[in-house]
């Protein structure tokens, strides 16, 4: 596995009239996601244009720490068997930064 930091955007897109048990979950969701060991960054947004659509914003030491989220009791209880069935939509993008002065 990589030593690089995995930086992931995943974009929700919430299913009519179940916003508010969307962000109720997040906000469950957030702290013990923000407090594991890998952790480095864990931010939500709301598009301004649809507010139905949310982007998190997440950034991990490593894909170890990546995974270990993933594998987490909070992720696989909230996120997949209490949030993934009130979306319309899931896209996740896994990125590594770019050194663009050594290109």
């Amino acid at each position: 596995m990589s030593a690089k930091q995995i930086t992931t955007f995943a974009k929700w897109e919430v299913k009519a009239g179940k916003l508010g048990e969307v962000l109720a979950l997040l906000a469950k969701l957030a702290p013990p996601s923000r407090n594991e060991p890998g952790s480095l960054s864990y931010t939500v947004y709301q598009s301004n244009a649809d507010p139905n659509v949310i982007v998190l914003l997440e950034v991990y030491t490593d894909e170890t720490a990546l995974a270990d989220h993933r594998s987490s009791a909070h992720f696989q209880q909230i996120v997949i068997q209490q949030i993934v069935p009130l979306l319309e939509n899931r896209e996740v993008v896994l990125t590594t930064e770019l050194a663009l002065d050594d290109i």
